[in-house]
């Protein structure tokens, strides 16, 4: 039988601080040290131009902005997962995350809903981001 063992991400010296701590059970989101806003782990620039940041903890909470149900895996090492959904999250913070949606079935995923980050560690000092309904 073929491998099928999930791929993990790749991290770079840049966006590194941000999967160790989904590693450690913390959502780490760059801030700019000019403007004070939230950005992704892999943007680089702010929307103020500053490319200054520090790694801050954030919340972790948010809202499914939009989804998609997957049906057909898109590599093997995905089948046993099916159905699963892919969710875009709004975070409290502002920036938008991609991941899984968990804990609840497909079908009862709304777009607005409450949602919080949940983590699985799937290396050393690599964790993904999922995200669950906020009880």
């Amino acid at each position: 039988m073929a491998d099928v063992t999930k791929p993990i991400p790749s991290p770079t010296d840049a966006t590194q601080p941000f999967w160790q701590g989904c590693s450690s059970g913390v959502l780490r989101l760059r801030r700019c040290s000019h403007c004070d806003r939230f950005r992704g782990p892999s943007r680089i620039v702010c929307e103020c131009g500053q490319p200054d940041f520090v790694w801050t903890d954030a919340s972790g909470r948010g809202n499914v902005f939009s989804y998609t149900v997957l049906h057909r895996a898109p590599d093997p090492a995905f089948r046993a997962d099916l159905p699963y959904v892919v969710a875009v999250v709004a975070l409290e913070e502002g920036p938008h995350l991609l991941g899984n949606l968990i804990e609840c079935a497909p079908d009862s995923v709304s777009i607005g809903m409450r949602v919080r980050a949940v983590f699985e560690t799937v290396a050393a000092d690599i964790g993904v981001a999922k995200f669950a309904p906020l009880a």
